[in-house]
């Protein structure tokens, strides 16, 4: 079984490759995070410079915040944006008030990248070349930075931002309060976190979330493409199906996908952000891009193609859904068609499947949703706040 941290503030140490991605659309990068070491000399015994050239580049490219309701929101946990291991063993040991002095004190230092870093900077790539299309337009990915953290540790988040040349100005730090009732306010799209609780809280307020977890090992991603690749049932599609083959076996499921062919499934928990992309790929489209889009999808399913694979087929057509590539893996292990596809993200209800895709090296996000929690509640995962 794969080495996989369930909580990614546990991260391997020492193990896990850096994370290489692509300049910002905000300006020249910073450099690698081999410079991190510079930047602490140089600034951790002063107080932070103001980034006036970061702000400044932004002000010359005419960049605006979209409104939330015309945006596609994407909220992200500093834990899984960033790798806060140290900082929460500090925490847990020491408790809330040393760890905002610590963070106070190292409020220079920024942090790794974590698991959901390369997805969010493919998002700013599609939002590059969105932008040179459509100046004027509002539809474009918003990334709001989600955590439970005291509005102290901002400063610390803001330094490491700007390290990263992210684009990100929209936070919300609840300072211990849960951040479901925000997310609504947002519009979010999609919400990834480490607390597996949270995610479920999220999903039963009809929001796409997802549990992040950083693998052992990292597969270098596209620096100019979006990649995000998702399972069929209970991920896209409603958990209907898996129930009859959790219930009755492998030929009733069949035979049940056979009499309902032209019955269109429900839709799952991350139908609607599968729509959203669509829409931002119908952009490029109109452009004449269709052959040169930076965003590609992925449905990468157990099903069998001939005996149910129609169905699924069927259904995305009838929700005007257009998916870029369809793998229907008949049982066979997905690890390996992954580590093909490079996703920055692939978002699996079976924590089985979510494995075997770390193991290959591919960053996946676990949707705890339908009738395959029940298998998934006898493993044992430490997700804390």
């Amino acid at each position: 079984m794969v080495k996989m941290s369930l909580d990614p503030v546990q991260v391997m140490s020492g193990k896990v490759k850096e994370l290489k991605v692509s300049p910002s659309s905000n300006g020249d990068a910073r450099g690698s995070w081999e410079e991190k070491e510079e930047f602490e000399q140089n600034q951790l015994s002063s107080k932070p410079k103001p980034v006036t050239g970061r702000r400044a580049r932004k002000v010359e490219g005419a960049v605006f915040f979209p409104k939330p309701e015309n945006a596609v929101t994407i909220a992200v946990s500093s834990r899984v944006l960033f790798r806060t291991e140290r900082e929460q063993k500090v925490f847990e040991q020491k408790g809330v008030e040393e760890y905002l002095r610590y963070q106070i004190e190292h409020e220079n230092e920024p942090f790794a990248p974590g698991p959901a870093f390369p997805f969010v900077k493919a998002l700013e790539t599609v939002n590059t070349r969105l932008r040179e299309l459509y100046p004027q337009s509002e539809q474009l990915f918003d990334i709001v930075l989600v955590t439970y953290n005291h509005a102290h540790v901002g400063i610390r988040l803001i330094n490491t931002i700007n390290h990263h040349n992210l684009f990100i100005e929209r936070f919300c730090m609840t300072g211990g309060s849960s951040p479901i009732g925000y997310l609504k306010a947002w519009h979010t799209n999609l919400y990834l976190s480490a607390d597996a609780e949270k995610v479920r809280e999220a999903l039963a307020e009809g929001i796409a979330a997802a549990t992040m977890f950083m693998p052992e090992k990292l597969t270098e991603v596209s620096e100019s493409q979006l990649r995000v690749a998702f399972d069929g049932d209970a991920v896209l599609f409603s958990d209907e199906s898996e129930r009859i083959f959790k219930a009755h076996g492998l030929d009733k499921f069949f035979e049940h996908e056979r009499e309902n062919e032209d019955t269109l499934l429900d839709h799952g928990p991350l139908k609607g952000f599968l729509e959203a992309l669509g829409k931002l790929q119908k952009k490029f489209y109109a452009k004449g891009q269709r052959l040169d889009c930076p965003i590609r999808t992925y449905l990468v399913t157990a099903r069998s193609a001939a005996s149910s694979g129609i169905r699924a087929l069927k259904t995305l057509r009838a929700w005007g859904l257009e998916i870029d590539e369809a793998l229907f893996l008949a049982g066979a292990p997905k690890g390996p068609m992954l580590e093909k596809i490079r996703p920055h993200i692939y978002f699996d209800d079976q924590m089985f499947h979510v494995e075997g895709a770390a193991e290959m090296g591919t960053i996946a996000a676990h949707v705890p949703y339908g009738v395959a929690q029940k298998c998934n509640t006898n493993q044992k995962t430490n997700m804390g706040k």
